[in-house]
C-alpha cells in the first residue's frame, strides 16, 4: 500500500483522495534542515504516536506509542547520534517538542526520511500530522482529523509514502 502525494493539497490511497497540506516552500529532491520544504521520494513511515490525554487510540495496524511530556525528536545538527530520532527531552539539545499546547501532534506518524543513518543537516522532523485550516507546514504533511483516521484504517506497517 502506498500514499501518494501528489501535489501540494492531493494525498491520495487507492481511490481515496484526501485534502492536504505540504511545506510553505513546496517540495524538494534535496532538502536541508529549516528549509520549509517537503522532501520528494518514496519513504517507509514510522509508528503512529498520539495523546492519550486527548484522543482515543484510533483503529489502525500501526504500533501506537503514547506521546509523553519528556519526548522530542531531535533536530539538532550539534548532535549526530541523536539528530531526526525520538529523544528525551533536555534542555542543551534542539528538538521539536511532541506534547503540544496545540491540537497538530494529536495524532503523529514520523515519515522516514533521513532516517536509518541520518545525514546532519539534511532535514529531520518530517511528520503526518493534523492540521485544522490547511495552513502550509514547516516541511510536513498534514490532514484533517477525520482524514487522518481515515488514512489510518487504510494503511499498514509496511505502507511507503511516495512525494512528488
Amino acid at each position: 500500500m502506498t500514499i501518494f502525494v501528489k501535489n501540494k493539497h492531493t494525498l491520495q490511497i487507492d481511490e481515496f483522495k484526501f485534502k492536504c497540506c505540504i511545506g510553505r516552500k513546496g517540495t524538494t529532491k534535496s532538502k536541508k534542515e529549516g528549509d520549509k520544504k517537503t522532501p520528494k521520494g518514496v519513504f517507509e513511515i514510522e509508528n503512529l504516536y498520539f495523546r492519550r490525554d486527548r484522543k482515543k487510540k484510533p483503529s489502525t495496524s500501526l504500533k501506537c506509542i503514547e506521546i509523553k511530556k519528556n519526548m522530542g525528536w531531535c533536530n539538532d545538527i550539534c548532535y549526530p547520534k541523536k539528530y531526526n530520532k525520538l529523544i528525551k527531552i533536555e534542555k542543551k539539545t534542539k528538538h521539536e517538542k511532541l506534547k503540544r499546547k496545540d491540537y497538530k501532534y494529536d495524532f503523529l506518524i514520523p515519515i522516514k526520511y533521513n532516517f536509518k543513518k541520518p545525514a546532519i543537516g539534511l532535514g529531520s522532523c518530517i511528520f503526518i500530522h493534523l492540521t485544522k485550516n490547511y495552513k502550509p507546514t514547516a516541511g510536513c504533511i498534514a490532514l484533517k482529523e477525520k482524514d487522518f483516521l481515515i488514512m489510518l484504517k487504510l494503511i499498514k506497517k509496511n505502507s511507503k509514502i511516495k512525494i512528488f
